[in-house]
C-alpha cells in the first residue's frame, strides 16, 4: 500500500482557506499513485479553539459542511481514499474527529477523539465531546486503526486496536513543538508495543500562539523511522506500508501471544 501524509499549515478559522490547501493536496497524492492520504487534527478549521463554535462544520445526511463536503468530493474525483481530521457539529455537540473517506467518497468511518486534552492553558472540554468507542476500518485490504493527538499517550486505546488486528495505527495530530521528544518516542512505542506500522500526520505553523511540531513519519513495526517531514515546511510524503512486515515480525517474535492478562485483570 501506498500511503500519503499531508504535513499542511492551516489558517486559524480560514476554512475555506484549509479545504483548498487539502482538496490540492489529495490531487497531489493521487498523482502520486497513493492509495490513501492522510491530513491532520482539525485540518479545517485549525486549532481554534476559541472560535470553534462558530467555524466548527456538520457531518449529517441533512446537511454536509464545507469540509466534509469537499474532501468527500476530492476522494470521489481522484480514485483515492482519504483520512481528515476535522470539526464535527451534532446539534448543539461538538467532536473533535477523524473522518476516512473511501475511494468513492462515501464515509467509511468516523472516530471522534476519546481523550480531551485539558492541561496548562488548553482545555478541548470547553469545547469538544469526548468520543467514546475506538474505531477501526479497512483500507485496501490491511485493517488501520485511528487515533487523534493526545490518544497517542494512552498505549490502551493502540492495544485495543491490536486485538481487533489492526496492522497500521493512525494518529492525526497538531503535536506542539514543545514536546518533540514525546512525539519521537511515543510513536516509535506505539508501533513495536503493537508490532503494527505507526502513521503520524502532523501539522506545521502556530496555532493561536501554540507553534506546530510538524515531523510526520512512518514507523515500521520494528520502530525503525522509514520517512519524515520537516519540522517548519509544508509537504506531502510518501511512504510503502507492507503488511507481510507486520506478520513477519509478530511471528518471529510472539509478543501479543505472550500477554498475561490473567495476571493484571
Amino acid at each position: 500500500m501506498k500511503v500519503g501524509l499531508g504535513q499542511i499549515e492551516c489558517v486559524v478559522g480560514d476554512v475555506a482557506g484549509n479545504v483548498e490547501v487539502i482538496v490540492s493536496m489529495i490531487g497531489e497524492a493521487a498523482a502520486q499513485r497513493c492509495d490513501v492520504v492522510w491530513f491532520p487534527e482539525l485540518a479545517d478549521t485549525g486549532y481554534a479553539l476559541s472560535t470553534m463554535r462558530d467555524v466548527a462544520g456538520a457531518w449529517s445526511d441533512r446537511e454536509h459542511g464545507e469540509a466534509f463536503a469537499s474532501v468527500s468530493a476530492a476522494a470521489k474525483r481522484h480514485g483515492i481514499a482519504v483520512g481528515c481530521g476535522l470539526s464535527e457539529r451534532v446539534g448543539q455537540k461538538i467532536y473533535n474527529s477523524l473522518a476516512v473517506f473511501d475511494a468513492c467518497g462515501a464515509l467509511a468511518a468516523r472516530y471522534r477523539k476519546v481523550h480531551l486534552f485539558c492541561a496548562g492553558a488548553s482545555d478541548e472540554s470547553a469545547c469538544f465531546v469526548a468520543g467514546d468507542a475506538t474505531q477501526a476500518v479497512e483500507l485496501g485490504g490491511i485493517t488501520h486503526g485511528l487515533s487523534v493527538c493526545y490518544d497517542l499517550r494512552f498505549p490502551e486505546l493502540y492495544r485495543k486496536l491490536a486485538d481487533v488486528r489492526c496492522d497500521v495505527l493512525v494518529n492525526a495530530t497538531a503535536w506542539p513543538s514543545a514536546r518533540p521528544t514525546h512525539w519521537d518516542v511515543l510513536t516509535r512505542a506505539r508501533a513495536i508495543e503493537n508490532q503494527a506500522w505507526f502513521v503520524g500526520v502532523a501539522r506545521v505553523g502556530c496555532d493561536e500562539g501554540i507553534a506546530m511540531n510538524g515531523l510526520s513519519r512512518v514507523v515500521d513495526p520494528m520502530g525503525e523511522v522509514v520517512v519524515e517531514g520537516s519540522g517548519d515546511r509544508a509537504e506531502l510524503l510518501v511512504a510503502e506500508i507492507d503488511r507481510g512486515a507486520v506478520t513477519a515480525f509478530r511471528g518471529l517474535v510472539p509478543a501479543l501471544r505472550h500477554r498475561r492478562p490473567d495476571v493484571w485483570a
